[in-house]
């Protein structure tokens, strides 16, 4: 391994590392702030810190170049990540345990191969039924805890805010790809959309208050590790990998350690349904991606 592949594989592990934290940081965050609250202050951070990045790569010229139809674009993708993503996501994490709310949530990559039937004309396999019968059997043990009585436990409302928290995110992906301008000032541009539809949000069901100091530090490491730096790391190491699904298979990590850290940092004893689940979802997800190289190889 070169020196180019172990600063891939450093960055990939860091990011890896922060977004591990991040449902701790949701559910933690929440005691102190509302999700109105702390998605509007965390998408404010995220935004100060794509700025302050366009200033020191000397790209804040690019928005020069952005038409009407561009902004357009991004006003979509604003409207979908951050404001309605987080805005339901840390609704989800206010009514269900970390540990329900996160591997759920990880399910996203399943539900984009289902809209990429129809909004890009992809065709559907055996496998890929497979692979997303096998995700959402983690999903059902998840619910049960092992257990039909499980079910009675779940708050549903929570379960259907974290399920379309999926939806939101592979849409987002999906108007993405359309997205060609540069990854750091195409974000900027969508969380600037993204804040001033929240604040509209908050305007229109609720009032702009400042949280406790608690209440901000959540915000501004959610809008630090969770919506805003790490991206940008993340790039970096996808660009300085030779092959970028050795470092991408690194994220799989990340809702195993996830657990961990909820047991330890939250206080919420993990059951091995949530561990089974996540195995049966993580397995259904790499099943899925290993049938998405064979088709395009063939």
């Amino acid at each position: 391994m070169d020196s180019q592949d172990r600063k891939a594989y450093t960055y990939a592990l860091i990011v890896v590392l922060f977004w591990s934290t991040i449902a701790s940081a949701f559910k933690i965050s929440l005691r102190y702030s509302d999700f109105l609250h702390l998605t509007l202050f965390g998408t404010f951070v995220s935004l100060f810190i794509f700025f302050v990045i366009l200033v020191i790569q000397n790209k804040l010229i690019l928005l020069k170049n952005y038409s009407t139809k561009d902004y357009l674009l991004s006003a979509i993708l604003g409207f979908l990540n951050p404001c309605l993503y987080y805005l339901v996501l840390l609704k989800a994490y206010s009514l269900l345990p970390a540990q329900v709310v996160q591997p759920l949530n990880y399910t996203w990559p399943i539900i984009l191969v289902l809209l990429s039937i129809p909004l890009l004309k992809q065709k559907m396999k055996f496998q890929n039924v497979l692979a997303i019968l096998i995700s959402y059997l983690g999903v059902f043990v998840i619910l049960t805890r092992g257990g039909i009585s499980g079910f009675g436990a779940v708050n549903l409302c929570g379960v259907l805010l974290a399920l379309g928290s999926t939806l939101i995110w592979a849409l987002y992906w999906i108007f993405n790809i359309k997205d060609e301008q540069d990854a750091v000032s195409r974000l900027f541009v969508n969380f600037l959309f993204g804040f001033v539809f929240l604040l509209m949000v908050i305007l229109l069901f609720s009032k702009i208050t400042m949280p406790n100091i608690r209440g901000l530090l959540g915000a501004v490491y959610i809008g630090t590790f969770e919506m805003g730096i790490t991206f940008v790391i993340w790039l970096r190491a996808l660009k300085l990998s030779k092959t970028t699904a050795q470092v991408s298979n690194l994220i799989y990590l990340a809702p195993f350690l996830s657990l961990v850290i909820i047991n330890f940092v939250v206080g919420e004893k993990i059951l091995l349904a949530t561990i089974i689940g996540l195995i049966f979802i993580v397995a259904g997800i790499i099943m899925q991606q290993y049938n998405r190289k064979v088709t395009s190889k063939s």
